[in-house]
C-alpha cells in the first residue's frame, strides 16, 4: 500500500525474470504478480475496512434496538475492547437502561436482563419498519439539530440488566456458580447462615457480596451484612445452627458516596451514581461545563470542563499530540493535549485520576466535540478509578 501501483509496475519485468530464473512458470508468475498488484493496490486497507464497516452495522443496530441485552452482552465479555464496564453502563443508562446491583436470589452467574417490574410478556417497544421495512427513505445527512428518538427504536424496554455474581471482585466464576446452583426451588435462601452453609462461602466471599449489595434483601443493609458475615460462616455443613438472639449495633446508613465507594470497589460499576455527581454543584458554581452542556456552546468558546480520566492516548502518527477521554455523568468528551501543554502539565496530566481542563471548544459539521486544552488541573476525588493508558 505504501507503493502503489504505479512503482509496482517500474519492477514488473525485474519481477518475470527473478521468476522464469527460478523455475516458476508463467501461468504462475502472473498469478503472483496479480496478488501483489491487488495489494499495492490499497487490497489490503479496503479489505479492512469493509470488515470493521459490517462489525460497526451489526453492532449499532444492536446497540439501538436492543441497549439493555447489548449491554449485558458486553459485560459478559470483559476484560475486552477500549471502555471499561463502568462506562458502557453509563452510556447505556444514558440511553434509558436500568442496571440493576447484584441480588443473591435474582442474580445469574453473568449480567442478564430481568423483567422490570414483574413483566413478564408484552410489546417491549420499537417501530415495525425496523423490521420489516427493507425500502427505507434516504437517510440523507445528518442533523445535528434533530432530537435525539432511540427511544422509539428500542425492543427490549421492558427489560433491565441485572450485574451477576461473577462480577463481583474477588468472588469468582467458581463460587458464583455455587451459589446459583445452591438456592431452593424458588431460588431463595432464608438467611445468611443458610446462604454460607448450601453455597460453602467463607468470611471473605461473604464480605465481597455484602460489599456489593447482593445480600441487602437477607441482612437489611450493607453494613448489617458486613457485621453478620462472620457470623453467618461460622456454622459449617452438618452442624447444629443455635441462633442466640442478640442486638445487633445500630449502624447508621450508608451515605450516597459511600454506596458510590462499595459499589466501584465491588464490581467496578455504579448502577446509579457517578463520582462526577458528587462535584457537581462546586463545578457548577465555579462555571464548569458538563458534557451535555458542551453540545450547546459555541465552537471557538474558551470553557472549563471536568470529569474522571478514562484513557490517555498518544498514536505514534499524532507528531507528540496526546488524546485524553474525560468521563461525567452527562457523557464523554475528547480532549487535545499539544505537545507544549503535556510538558508542562505532565505531572497532572499523567497520574490524575480526574481533572477540571480548560480549553477552546471546537466542533464539526457533525456536531463532534472536542476540547483543545491549555490548562489542566487535578479534581480531588473521593473514589478509586483506573484509566486505560497508552495502548
Amino acid at each position: 500500500s505504501k507503493r502503489g501501483i504505479e512503482k509496482i509496475g517500474k519492477l514488473k519485468a525485474k519481477l518475470y525474470d527473478g521468476m522464469a530464473a527460478n523455475g516458476i512458470s508463467p501461468e504462475t508468475a502472473d498469478e503472483i504478480y496479480t496478488k501483489i498488484e491487488a495489494f499495492a493496490n490499497f487490497g489490503f486497507a479496503e479489505s479492512h475496512s469493509l470488515s470493521f464497516a459490517v462489525l460497526v452495522y451489526a453492532s449499532s443496530w444492536l446497540k439501538l434496538h436492543y441497549p439493555a441485552a447489548f449491554l449485558a452482552a458486553l459485560l459478559r465479555a470483559q476484560p475486552m475492547g477500549f471502555y471499561s464496564p463502568q462506562t458502557l453502563t453509563g452510556d447505556a443508562r444514558r440511553h434509558g437502561v436500568k442496571v440493576l446491583s447484584p441480588d443473591i436470589h435474582f442474580s445469574n452467574v453473568f449480567a442478564d436482563l430481568e423483567p422490570e417490574c414483574g413483566v413478564t410478556a408484552g410489546d417491549g417497544g420499537g417501530m415495525d419498519s425496523c423490521l420489516r421495512d427493507y425500502a427505507q427513505e434516504e437517510i440523507g445527512l445528518f442533523d445535528a439539530t434533530r432530537p435525539p428518538d432511540t427511544d422509539r427504536h428500542r425492543r427490549d424496554q421492558k427489560h433491565a440488566v441485572r450485574l451477576g455474581l461473577d462480577d463481583i471482585a474477588t468472588l469468582g466464576q467458581d463460587v458464583a456458580e455455587r451459589i446459583v446452583a445452591s438456592r431452593d426451588k424458588d431460588g431463595r435462601f432464608s438467611d445468611l447462615s443458610d446462604l454460607a452453609r448450601r453455597a460453602g462461602l467463607n468470611t471473605e466471599q461473604m464480605e465481597a457480596l455484602s460489599l456489593s449489595g447482593a445480600l441487602d434483601a437477607l441482612s437489611g443493609s450493607r453494613r448489617g451484612a458486613l457485621w453478620q458475615a462472620a457470623d453467618a460462616t461460622s456454622v459449617k455443613q452438618g452442624q447444629l445452627d443455635i441462633n442466640v438472639p442478640y442486638q445487633p449495633p445500630l449502624l447508621p446508613e450508608l451515605t450516597l458516596g459511600e454506596l458510590l465507594i462499595h459499589d466501584l470497589q465491588a464490581t467496578g460499576i455504579s448502577p446509579e451514581d457517578h463520582p462526577m455527581q458528587h462535584s457537581r454543584a462546586v463545578m457548577r458554581e465555579r462555571g464548569v461545563l458538563s458534557a451535555r452542556d458542551l453540545l450547546t456552546v459555541e465552537s471557538g468558546r474558551r470553557v472549563e470542563i471536568a470529569g474522571v480520566v478514562t484513557h490517555r492516548q498518544r498514536p505514534a502518527t499524532a507528531s507528540g499530540i496526546t488524546f485524553l477521554n474525560i468521563e461525567d455523568e452527562t457523557g464523554l468528551v475528547n480532549v487535545i493535549c499539544s505537545r507544549g501543554v503535556w510538558h508542562r502539565y505532565r505531572v497532572v496530566a499523567r497520574a490524575a485520576p480526574a481533572m477540571i481542563i480548560r480549553g477552546i471548544l471546537e466542533r464539526s459539521a457533525e456536531n463532534i466535540v472536542n476540547i483543545v486544552a491549555d490548562k489542566i488541573e487535578k479534581l480531588p476525588i473521593t473514589v478509586d478509578v483506573a484509566s486505560r493508558d497508552f495502548r
